[in-house]
């Protein structure tokens, strides 16, 4: 197989979207580049991470539940010894638990997610795909933003230190890249953002294409924060002053990239976490090991998730999120 298309006829696009074969991918220099600079990329999270005292951690790849707070995402069902398990769409409910044993951890974490046809046409989106995911006990939203702020500068600086030559093969810019990161990130509430776009409707998720929008006009990274009750997972926690607002946020990358971070502060709350399990129409049933150990005490903590193959696509000035994964899996495709 040379090609895989995603015809526009499928996603609603008005050009198909065309993939190399695995073996014409992997021997283009310019994929083996973005390969290195993506590795370049890891070798930075683990360093900074190190010094910031964290464990890494391996989450499990198949459970009994897994995140539901995808937006429009389906889960994959497998077959576990007769049980109904699924592969994992975030770490999010692993990370929490872990936090009984060690107070910052992190993981380089695969995930799974059937994305809808239409968001093929994003070139932000793939079904199986990786995180830098981290979780810390006992830290508020803000502690979580000072540190994907001092990770996701060191990343840049990392690859920009070490896979520099690969860069500025690929036409990437390194002193305009290294630009982005010397400011202090910008932080806008979800209402500033809606403001900005004109949007009559708050209590949504911002839209993809909006959201790309206002990457383009960025002169470097920004978070967007106070996302409304209701358009995040249960674990996210409300503002205990605000309690239509949730503690949570999204780190926005410049050049039309969009969203590449997503985190907030987490609710510990036994009672609470039942509660707005119940309001997103979960059964708190299908959750008991993680309820089980909640019950038994698990810290406060906030943390986050950053999409590898989306700061890839960011650093390395790609068009597309596929160009950032050796075996690259679109929505729709059947791929290797």
């Amino acid at each position: 197989m040379t090609t895989q298309l995603i015809r526009p006829e499928t996603t609603g696009s008005s050009t198909a979207t065309v993939v190399p074969g695995p073996r014409e991918h992997l021997m283009s220099p310019r994929t083996q580049a973005v390969l290195r600079i993506q590795q370049a990329l890891v070798a930075g999270a683990r360093e900074l991470m190190a010094t910031e005292g964290a464990v890494e951690l391996f989450q499990p790849l198949i459970g009994p539940v897994t995140d539901p707070g995808a937006r429009g995402a389906k889960q994959v069902d497998v077959d576990y010894y007769g049980h109904k398990y699924k592969l994992m769409a975030s770490a999010i409910l692993y990370k929490q638990a872990s936090l009984v044993a060690f107070d910052k951890i992190f993981l380089i974490a695969p995930n799974v997610r059937l994305e809808p046809l239409e968001t093929s046409a994003t070139h932000r989106h793939l079904t199986e795909f990786h995180q830098i995911d981290v979780e810390l006990a006992g830290a508020s939203r803000e502690d979580a933003i000072a540190l994907v702020e001092r990770l996701v500068r060191h990343m840049v600086r990392k690859a920009v230190e070490t896979q520099g030559d690969a860069l500025r093969s690929i036409g990437r810019d390194t002193d305009v890249l290294s630009s982005f990161v010397e400011q202090p990130f910008d932080v806008l509430t979800h209402g500033e953002v809606l403001g900005r776009l004109g949007h009559a409707h708050p209590g949504t998720e911002i839209e993809w294409e909006a959201e790309e929008h206002i990457s383009g006009q960025a002169s470097r990274p920004f978070f967007i924060v106070d996302y409304p009750k209701g358009s995040r997972g249960f674990y996210d926690k409300e503002d205990p002053a605000r309690p239509s607002t949730l503690m949570s946020f999204d780190l926005i990358a410049p050049e039309s990239c969009g969203e590449i971070c997503s985190g907030g502060e987490r609710e510990a709350d036994y009672a609470r976490i039942v509660t707005r399990m119940r309001e997103t129409g979960e059964n708190p049933a299908k959750y008991r090991w993680y309820l089980d150990v909640v019950r038994q005490g698990i810290p406060g903590s906030a943390g986050f998730g950053i999409g590898l193959e989306r700061l890839t696509r960011w650093v390395a000035g790609l068009d597309s999120v596929w160009q950032a994964n050796a075996f690259p899996k679109l929505p729709g495709v059947v791929s290797p």
